[in-house]
C-alpha cells in the first residue's frame, strides 16, 4: 500500500496532477491512495491510467467528462472510473479529493458509475490517504485495504451520470438546459428547435442519449441543482430557478432519485 497525502496543498498546475499520476503508474502495489485539494475552475485535460480509480469528493463538486457521458461527483460520493478510460475533470467549486487507485485485476469496472460513499468507506479511505501522518503497521494497513475493497463492492449506485448526445445541435440544447434548467421543458419545444416532428425527435433523442427526454430532463435538473445546493443555497431558490412550481414538487423528484429530501441528503453527505 502506498499513499500520496497532499490534502493540505492546493494543486495549481495540471503538471502537478500528471506528476502524481506518473508516480501512481510506476507503483507496483495493487492499491494506491492519493489526497489532493483543487481550486474552483481547475481543469485536468483528458487522460487515462492503467488502474481503476475511485474518485471521492470529500467536499466540493467535480464534473468528470468522457466520451460516454458526464458524471457529477457531489460531496459524499465517488466515481468509479474503469482502467484505461480517457476522462477529463473540471472542479465546479474548490474540491478536497481522496482517490483510491486499484489494479484492474481486483476491480474490473466496465463503465463509470457514481457510488454513494458509506460512513465506513469514507473512514477507511481517510485512513489510507493519511496513513503517512499516522504510521500504521503493515498488518493494519492490509486489513483496512481488504475491508475497503469489500465495502466498495457494496456501495449503492446513484443516478448522477448524465448522458450527452453526439449530435452537436442536440448537444447545444442540452448544454443550454444545464445552464438554465427548466423542469417543465417540453418535447415539442425541443423538436421545433431541431425542425423535427415530436415522434422523430423522441426517437432521435433516445438514440443519441440512451434514455427518454423526460428521464434526461429529470437527471439534468438534479445535475444542475446539486452544485448550488452543495454551496449552501436555499432549496426554495434552487427549486424555483429549476422551473418547479413549488418546493414540494422539487423535493418529490429529489427523493425519488436520491432517496431523501435535499436538506436531509446533503446533511448526511457532509464531510
Amino acid at each position: 500500500m502506498r499513499t500520496i497525502d497532499l490534502t493540505g496543498t492546493k494543486v495549481q498546475d495540471p503538471d502537478d496532477h500528471f506528476a502524481s499520476l506518473s508516480w501512481i503508474e510506476m507503483a507496483n502495489e495493487p492499491v494506491v491512495a492519493l489526497g489532493r485539494i483543487y481550486p474552483a475552475g481547475f481543469r485536468v485535460p483528458a487522460h487515462n491510467h492503467s488502474k481503476a480509480q475511485l474518485w471521492c469528493a470529500r467536499s466540493g463538486v467535480v464534473l468528470v467528462s468522457t466520451t460516454r457521458g458526464r458524471w457529477m461527483i457531489p460531496p459524499g460520493h465517488a466515481l468509479l472510473i474503469p482502467a484505461g478510460l480517457e476522462h477529463a475533470t473540471e472542479m465546479i467549486s474548490e474540491v478536497r479529493m481522496h482517490s483510491i487507485y486499484v489494479a484492474s485485476s481486483i476491480v474490473d469496472a466496465l463503465d463509470p458509475r457514481v457510488l454513494e460513499v458509506t460512513t465506513l468507506a469514507a473512514s477507511l479511505i481517510e485512513e489510507l490517504v493519511t496513513s503517512d501522518e499516522r504510521p500504521q503497521s503493515e498488518r493494519r494497513q492490509l486489513l483496512i485495504m481488504e475491508l475497503l475493497l469489500d465495502e466498495i463492492g457494496r456501495l449503492s449506485e446513484r443516478p448522477l451520470g448524465l448522458p450527452f448526445p453526439g449530435d452537436e445541435r442536440l448537444a447545444r440544447l442540452c448544454r443550454h438546459f444545464l445552464k438554465v434548467p427548466a423542469a417543465n421543458a417540453g418535447i415539442d419545444d425541443w423538436a421545433r428547435e431541431l425542425g423535427m416532428s415530436r415522434r422523430s425527435f423522441t426517437r432521435f433523442f433516445r438514440a443519441e442519449t440512451g434514455v427518454s427526454f423526460v428521464t434526461w430532463r429529470q437527471q439534468a435538473c438534479l445535475f444542475a441543482s446539486l452544485p448550488r445546493l452543495a454551496a449552501g443555497e436555499p432549496v426554495t431558490n434552487v427549486a424555483l430557478d429549476a422551473g418547479y412550481e413549488n418546493i414540494a414538487a422539487f423535493t418529490t423528484m429529489f427523493r425519488r432519485m436520491l432517496g431523501s429530501s435535499p436538506s436531509t441528503y446533503l446533511k448526511s453527505r457532509a464531510a
